[in-house]
């Protein structure tokens, strides 16, 4: 069953042609955003499911108060305005609280994915001079290994709520919250004012610091949660981001909760499972939903589509994904059986949204659509001018005469890689695309993906999108491998669908099926079945850890 409800943008043109946000000299998302909505005591804020299936359903009015408490506890133990802490907790209400509370003091929170090491921590300590760790049970094994090299983190706070004994070194978060008062009452925040540091996914090379300000993230996600998201104030969203990535920021923290909507929230620990995620949306009240492009991939296989249409979603009207860009494949079965359309869309840890496939747009399955509201984004040549429709380039902002305030402030104490992305009047997001007649924006890959065969510009996404298409598939990533007489040819690492088998003829099968679908030059000349890929932590294919894999292999270097 699905729910329907007019979208926030209409008319494309006139909304992108006519946008506008009001950036105050002093914002802070805690305390004008939270605050506001906390005025009905009775507003929910989140649906949250434990681990264990344990229920809660919580307030607006109980996270400005918390995180009152938060803010008051953590300035009483020292941590001051722009003083750094890093937040490592899972999907627990705790996350929302101490990142809401270091947000209101005016402290910078650092969210980082639980599934970092020791070393992470350390490392990421380190060059940010962090000064707070706050953490549960897990995390705090991994951080006392490498307590003594973190010199400067004074304040180790611990969020356990199944702990039955003190642990050493750790300050209790519940107890100084609750001992804390729930009235906040220290000074605002300038909407320039360092508010959020996410490191980088790390693609290629180590991950950069990414300093937002209380203006780029908190009020910029209006264009994410209003226009693409479209999120009402009675809509319940789901976003299966991991709390270490940025997209939490989109689309669990600033996107939701400006637009005033509930966040549906399931405290899942354990690998994707598919059914159990159709079982949720067929259960709760799920409105809206965000997920990654892997996500989806899982959810259209044979087995899990057989269960969507025997228990299709209860409320759900309106579905998006990002992260990387979803096959239309994907999309077309997804339609087929649920009868929505899955909106693309495109943004960095740098930035908001900033292209996407908006509601009142007929998607072009595969396109990245359209620029948003407050960007001037466009595909450029190595000289800084714009290239002409079908002409691939650099996706890059304008910057100059003006900088869109939706962006970073800069890599932080990283002057020479803020300097490497600008050329000219644009930001260059590292990514490669063209643009058609339309105004459409198409993927082609990252700049350092792209593989050149034979004189031949070969983009990743569009070879794994025509894989895809054939049922064997479930999930591939396309790499350049060096090659003698070509320079590079195309290599394909694929995972298998439940209930195939590798052998030589399914590789023959497979390399015929993609020079149907597309350009036979395009054709993976070598496949090998995996059962995983390399990832980073918001599930973005690693494809520079294949590519160097595979220079080893062929080079032994």
């Amino acid at each position: 069953m699905t729910t329907s409800k007019s979208p926030h943008m209409t008319d494309y043109e006139a909304e992108y042609r006519n946008f506008h946000l009001e950036v105050p000299t002093e914002f802070n998302f805690a305390i004008d955003v939270i605050g506001k909505w906390a005025n009905d005591p009775n507003k929910v804020a989140m649906f949250w499911l434990g681990q264990h299936g344990e229920e809660r359903s919580l307030t607006y009015a109980h996270f400005a108060e918390q995180s009152s408490r938060a803010a008051n506890a953590f300035a009483q133990l020292g941590i001051q305005k722009g003083d750094r802490v890093m937040v490592m907790l899972p999907r627990i209400p705790e996350w929302w609280e101490t990142v809401l509370g270091l947000v209101k003091l005016g402290a910078v929170p650092i969210p980082c994915t639980t599934l970092l090491t020791a070393k992470d921590i350390q490392l990421r300590a380190e060059v940010a001079e962090v000064l707070g760790f706050i953490t549960d049970d897990e995390g705090a094994k991994k951080f006392d290994q490498v307590r003594k090299d973190c010199p400067s983190i004074k304040y180790a706070i611990l969020v356990e709520t199944h702990a039955t004994d003190k642990k050493a070194g750790w300050t209790d978060y519940h107890q100084i919250a609750e001992q804390a008062s729930p009235i906040y009452t220290g000074p605002k925040t300038k909407s320039d004012d360092p508010c959020l540091v996410y490191f980088t996914s790390g693609t290629v090379g180590y991950p950069k610091m990414v300093l937002h300000t209380h203006a780029s993230y908190p009020i910029g996600h209006t264009i994410t949660g209003k226009y693409w998201l479209d999120l009402h104030e009675d809509d319940l969203h789901w976003n299966l981001s991991e709390m270490g990535w940025a997209k939490a920021a989109w689309s669990n923290l600033f996107g939701p909760w400006i637009m005033g909507a509930a966040m549906f929230i399931q405290d899942a620990r354990g690998k994707f499972n598919a059914f159990e995620t159709l079982e949720l949306l067929n259960k709760y009240p799920i409105s809206t939903l965000c997920a990654p492009p892997t996500v989806y991939r899982m959810l259209v296989l044979d087995e899990p589509i057989a269960y969507l249409k025997a228990h299709p979603p209860k409320a759900l009207r309106h579905c998006v994904g990002a992260g990387e860009p979803l096959n239309p494949e994907v999309i077309k079965i997804w339609q087929d059986v649920t009868g929505m359309t899955i909106r693309d869309g495109y943004g960095q840890t740098e930035t908001v949204l900033i292209c996407a496939n908006f509601p009142p747009l007929p998607v072009k399955p595969g396109s990245m659509g359209k620029p948003s509201p407050g960007f001037h984004l466009s595909v450029i040549d190595h000289d800084g001018s714009e290239l002409p429709p079908n002409k691939e380039g650099d996706i890059a902002i304008r910057i100059k005469p003006e900088r869109p305030t939706w962006m970073f402030k800069e890599y932080w104490r990283n002057p020479e890689a803020s300097q490497a992305c600008i050329r000219g009047d644009w930001y260059i997001t590292g990514d490669r695309a063209y643009k058609d007649e339309d105004g459409y924006f198409w993927f082609v890959g990252r700049a350092d993906d792209v593989i050149i065969s034979a004189s031949y510009r070969i983009g990743p996404f569009e070879v794994e999108s025509a894989l895809k298409e054939h049922p064997a598939v479930a999930e591939s990533a396309v790499v350049a491998s060096p090659d003698e007489m070509r320079s590079e040819i195309v290599k394909a690492y694929i995972i298998l669908a439940p209930g195939y088998t590798a052998s030589p003829a399914l590789v023959s099968e497979l390399q015929e099926h993609v020079k149907r679908v597309t350009a036979p030059y395009k054709y993976p000349r070598e496949i090998e079945f995996v059962e995983s890929l390399p990832k980073t932590i918001s599930g973005k294919i690693r494809r520079v850890e294949l590519r160097e894999m595979e220079r080893k292999k062929k080079l032994g270097k």
